[in-house]
């Protein structure tokens, strides 16, 4: 990257390459994690393939699907729509291992430490996505790819941009990951490798969320000067001071929609991080995680009024959040140069 190159990273609404995803296919993840007693539930990992299944098809019309596999030659069915990447990974959350994509190709890859070093046996996505692993894929498109290593600790899943210069982030999991730095030194990172002029903190973000609260399950930007935010409506639920915060912290900068929480429990009988906000913007159709949830109509119709010119897609995304995430959690979005 030249010193002298305007850089900016786009908004995840501008035009898109393509979709990168992972195939689910480990049962830890998905069969015993948040289980009473930890017994799996033999069955989720098949339904959180047919979920992923859903999104691929979803995605296919809108733009190029891009699906990291650990033997293309298992995956016969899925080949018409994808084109696919062959690399030795651990877990499907793109968002948070893959690069930070530049309007101009480059893909700033970040250091992924597992969310702190959390869950060791992840720890082998920070070099999913290499120069090598590229020029390797069947089908795919990638574009011409320059790499920059700022050698800090970050996931994709805790900043959100606008495009236009500004940033958004938690302090709860920024200050975590690399506790030498200050959010001047963040900041003084993020215009270097993103072209960002303007970072706004929050302090935290949902409970029981492993990741140390990262922002896409918080706020999101649905246009340069729009906000959704994540909303608790009772005022007794532990996520209420949380999004009552952040909701004013942004509307001191920006238009802000209130998006009501779902209230999904864990068969563990643990409140699962699971949030509305957690949606994905493709090229022509906005996919959006419901839980079956009392709240869920409701919210697509929020949504449907932020994005008129793109379809609504919901998915269900009550077996996935299992494994931790939802549907932006899953998408890493590489921008059309």
């Amino acid at each position: 990257m030249s010193p002298s190159k305007q850089i900016r990273m786009p908004a995840e609404w501008e035009e898109h390459e393509a979709t990168w995803l992972a195939w689910p296919y480990d049962k830890i993840s998905f069969g015993s994690l948040n289980e009473p007693e930890g017994k799996p539930d033999r069955e989720r990992l098949a339904r959180v393939q047919k979920t992923f299944l859903q999104v691929i098809s979803a995605l296919s019309g809108s733009e190029q699907v891009n699906l990291i596999v650990r033997d293309t030659k298992q995956y016969p069915y899925i080949l018409k729509y994808v084109g696919m990447f062959e690399v030795d990974y651990a877990d499907v959350w793109t968002r948070d291992y893959m690069p930070s994509f530049l309007d101009d190709g480059t893909a700033v890859k970040w250091d992924y430490d597992a969310y702190g070093s959390k869950f060791p046996d992840l720890l082998k996505d920070n070099e999913v996505f290499s120069p090598s692993f590229i020029k390797e894929g069947e089908g795919g498109s990638s574009g011409d790819i320059e790499f920059v290593r700022p050698g800090i600790i970050l996931e994709g899943g805790a900043i959100e941009v606008n495009g236009q210069g500004t940033l958004l982030t938690t302090e709860q999991c920024l200050l975590k990951r690399n506790p030498q730095m200050s959010k001047v030194d963040y900041e003084n990172v993020f215009a270097k490798y993103l072209g960002i002029s303007k970072v706004i903190w929050l302090k935290q973000g949902i409970v029981n969320d492993h990741t140390d609260g990262h922002i896409d399950d918080v706020a999101r930007f649905v246009n340069e000067n729009k906000v959704v935010c994540a909303w608790e409506e009772n005022p007794n639920d532990p996520n209420f001071p949380i999004l009552s915060s952040a909701y004013d912290t942004l509307s001191a900068d920006f238009e802000v929609v209130k998006l009501p929480m779902p209230h999904m429990i864990y068969r563990n009988d643990q409140k699962a991080p699971a949030s509305y906000a957690n949606f994905y913007i493709a090229n022509k159709v906005v996919l959006m995680p419901i839980y079956n949830d009392p709240n869920d109509e409701r919210v697509l119709e929020i949504i449907r009024a932020q994005f008129p010119g793109r379809d609504i897609i919901p998915i269900d995304c009550s077996d996935l959040i299992y494994g931790g995430g939802a549907i932006h959690c899953a998408t890493s979005s590489q921008p059309k140069i």
